[in-house]
């Protein structure tokens, strides 16, 4: 059998797995405020993000593919040499998810991907290959490649802390004269909000693999330009809905208890500020990380109501897994493709 046929079926195989490690690692981001105030049990919690979870990849455009699906440059490179190139990039990826999932520390799926691929890129065809997008910056003022990448994931928890923050304190306003059994409403009034932060994560995180699947596809000939054919959707959608659907629970404790003590009013306020974030960045084509939207805007909102109890040292500790996700992901990028190049014989 032709080994660029093999190494495209290989490819879209290790996407789709790696689609379903970011539903796997990400479940417990867009169900730990819904269960830790007690809204729904985790049955519910799963059947209500599962369903709407399907739905975000398959209307919510293509924006966030075609920037995911450009920030390397492989097209000169041979279709056997690109292709072990993504696959190196995506296992590294995946397992880096693998282990912060087993460490229970809400890491980030899009910026294991960013540094697996970039890692596996360096090694294999050198930097120039991946699309920096500083050129286009200085020179245009716009936002492409890397560069664009880098400034969603930077941005968007500055983005839920902030919007946390506000969203509280006008929640807080409008139900100062609430009485305490205006909580069961809040509870009811999840069941919308936690669909909403579903639908839009779907829209955002299926898009990064739907892109690199696309270009496995370009690079292996056999589609000749860069359109998301439906049955990637469908095919990311679903391999997205199963990781969902499996749930990875380790988290569940560190977002819904380890941050701040999350009640009703306080998961509501995060379930619509992390929902409003993540699609106004999906309309952009900025992929962003969940775990970072989700668990700033917990803090955001403890900080507008009692900073002092926010655990703050559970937010650094968060952080600095952040910092190292990147060089981490690449490192671990960039040794699978020596590997493979070693088996394989690449030149």
């Amino acid at each position: 059998m032709d080994l660029l046929l093999v190494l495209t079926v290989l490819t879209v195989i290790i996407v789709l797995l790696f689609d379903y490690t970011n539903g796997f690692h990400d479940a417990a981001n867009i169900v730990a405020t819904v269960i830790a105030s007690r809204a729904m049990s985790p049955a519910q919690a799963v059947a209500v993000v599962g369903i709407f979870e399907f739905l975000g990849p398959l209307l919510g455009g293509t924006a966030v593919a075609n920037t995911i699906g450009k920030f390397v440059s492989l097209g000169d490179l041979t279709g056997q040499v690109a292709l072990t190139t993504l696959l190196a990039g995506l296992l590294g990826a995946i397992v880096w998810n693998f282990v912060t999932w087993w460490k229970g520390i809400p890491s980030s799926s899009s910026h294991a991907l960013v540094g697996g691929l970039v890692g596996a890129v360096w090694v294999s065809a050198g930097s120039d290959h991946v699309v920096w997008g500083l050129s286009e910056l200085f020179r245009h003022g716009h936002f492409t490649g890397v560069t664009k990448v880098l400034l969603a994931l930077v941005l968007s928890p500055v983005a839920g802390f902030g919007v946390g923050f506000i969203m509280h304190r006008i929640v807080l306003g409008c139900l100062r004269a609430a009485k305490p059994s205006a909580n069961a409403r809040l509870r009811r009034s999840q069941f919308i909000t936690s669909a909403g932060l579903a639908f839009s994560h779907g829209a955002n995180d299926a898009q990064k693999s739907m892109g690199i699947l696309t270009l496995a596809l370009m690079l292996g000939g056999f589609i000749h330009s860069f359109e998301v054919p439906f049955w990637v959707m469908l095919a990311c959608s679903t391999a997205l809905t199963a990781g969902i659907l499996s749930g990875g629970w380790r988290i569940v404790r560190t977002l819904g208890f380890a941050i701040y003590r999350v009640r009703p009013i306080h998961a509501l306020d995060s379930q619509l500020t992390s929902a409003a974030v993540i699609f106004a960045a999906s309309m952009a084509g900025a992929p962003v990380s969940t775990t970072h939207v989700v668990a700033t805007s917990i803090m955001g909102i403890g900080a507008s109501e009692h900073p002092r109890a926010v655990r703050w040292e559970k937010a650094k500790e968060i952080a600095t897994t952040w910092i190292i996700t990147i060089p981490s992901a690449a490192l671990m990028g960039a040794s699978f493709f020596a590997l493979q190049r070693a088996f394989l014989g690449l030149g």
